[in-house]
């Protein structure tokens, strides 16, 4: 039936790699403190690649102070629906290079896998998105727009002056976001549900200057034993979050085990579970809560004093269903009431994005449903993410009457963010061909 398409795909595919390994090649980390250049050429990049696809009006959008887009539309038949492909060209800091097995901006393929920072998350989007196009010769049967973010991996800080600046070039009737994971390798699936995040820095003060630890220890608390009295508040014994007032939810459990979440993590032996529910269900319906970094003096710098101030900040993703802003007044109220001994305390508050929940019901999840099931033989599982994508709540405010739906070609094994990035090049190919079987069957 889509023998053609099978074709095609694997014909293009040797360019599509290509494509993708000369982007990984780009340090396009968004991240403040790197220099904005690599990904400012890395758009430029994107936009070459989107002009030999054969996407038109192709350019950089620009919002000041912000690291620019890429878009780009090829104008469908007559009467036909518009789709609009969403990946991002920015990628996480690569970390300490020792910790990698190869150079993390130039990509190695080891066992089918493809490594190097952004080969997974989410250059591979791009790549999809590029092939499903050139799948049908750059005459998709349906209208296409493409939007290639630069600041994803900084929390989407200036998406909605994007979109407001934006909004009706961006307007389409079905929004495919490539840039979640499947189950695991060989099994597709749409991401229906994501949890939200806030996070914010409290900082604990005893002391208004360090003082000799032996003269005045025994009468006086330090500052790092009343942090982490503190945050060791923020759980119950069984590591339940303990901040009143989250909402929770529980999960299909699938076929997930534990000893398979255990390997997915690399979990230390004798490493308990905590929290209740079912592990989908703790991971991607009930809140959870990290502490992120703790500023006090390095174990090499230590002297013998009473340490006078500590910060820490502290990170809780939020169920579905539950509200960003309702979460982070709850973290601060508890934060302010469980702080020991009188000691001062305050909180700055940071970022706060609202969960998500996706109904997979409508023709464009058919089409997809339908291209997943011949790309891989199998019919596709709905997951839920325990990350936070503020832009999908963005679009979904922005274009309400749009379908939306959360795919991408990572694996629970790609370690996304970590070091060995990686992306399984089969599944390249299956998430292409999928995309392009679905952009026929939208087009009728």
């Amino acid at each position: 039936m889509h023998e053609d398409l099978v074709d095609a795909v694997d014909r293009l595919l040797p360019s599509l790699r290509s494509t993708l390994e000369d982007l990984v090649r780009i340090p396009s980390v968004s991240a403040s403190g790197f220099d904005p250049g690599p990904v400012r050429t890395s758009a430029d990049a994107v936009a070459t690649a989107l002009r030999i696809a054969g996407f038109d009006d192709v350019r950089l959008l620009e919002v000041t102070g912000a690291h620019p887009a890429v878009y780009g539309a090829i104008e469908g038949p007559r009467g036909a629906p518009t789709v609009l492909l969403y990946a991002h060209h920015d990628v996480q800091p690569p970390g300490h290079e020792s910790d990698w097995h190869s150079p993390p901006f130039e990509p190695e393929e080891r066992d089918g896998r493809l490594y190097g920072r952004g080969t997974a998350d989410d250059k591979a989007g791009i790549v999809v998105h590029l092939g499903a196009v050139l799948a049908h010769d750059s005459e998709p049967p349906v209208g296409v727009k493409i939007f290639v973010e630069g600041e994803e991996e900084i929390g989407s800080l200036n998406l909605e002056e994007f979109l407001s600046a934006h909004q009706d070039q961006l307007e389409a009737d079905v929004i495919v976001i490539a840039d979640s994971e499947n189950w695991r390798v060989g099994t597709p699936a749409f991401t229906t549900s994501l949890r939200g995040l806030v996070d914010c820095v409290v900082e604990v003060r005893t002391l208004e200057h360090g003082v000799h630890s032996g003269q005045y220890g025994g009468a006086f608390p330090d500052a790092i034993t009343t942090l982490v009295r503190l945050l060791a508040t923020l759980h119950d014994e069984n590591g339940e979050v303990a901040v009143a007032g989250l909402s929770s939810g529980d999960a299909d459990p699938l076929d997930l085990t534990e000893e398979e979440l255990r390997a997915r993590a690399g979990v230390l032996e004798g490493t308990n579970l905590i929290g209740s529910g079912t592990l989908t269900g703790r991971m991607w319906r009930r809140p959870a809560c990290s502490v992120l970094a703790i500023d006090a003096p390095h174990v090499g710098h230590a002297i013998n004093q009473l340490v006078p101030a500590a910060r820490a900040k502290v990170s809780l993703r939020v169920a579905p269903g539950d509200d960003g802003s309702r979460a982070l007044d709850a973290l601060v109220e508890h934060l302010e009431a469980h702080t020991p001994w009188g000691a001062w305390v305050s909180v700055t508050r940071g970022a706060s994005g609202d969960a998500i929940a996706l109904t997979a019901e409508g023709p464009a999840y058919e089409a997809f449903r339908a291209g997943f099931a011949y790309a891989w033989d199998r019919e596709p599982v709905e997951i839920g993410v325990g990350g936070s994508i503020p832009f999908v709540a963005a679009f979904k405010e922005t274009f309400p009457d749009a379908a939306i739906l959360l795919t991408g070609v990572a694996d629970p094994t790609s370690r996304a963010h970590g070091p060995d990035e990686s992306v399984d090049l089969d599944e390249l190919r299956r998430g292409i061909l999928a995309e392009a079987i679905a952009l026929r069957l939208l087009g009728g």
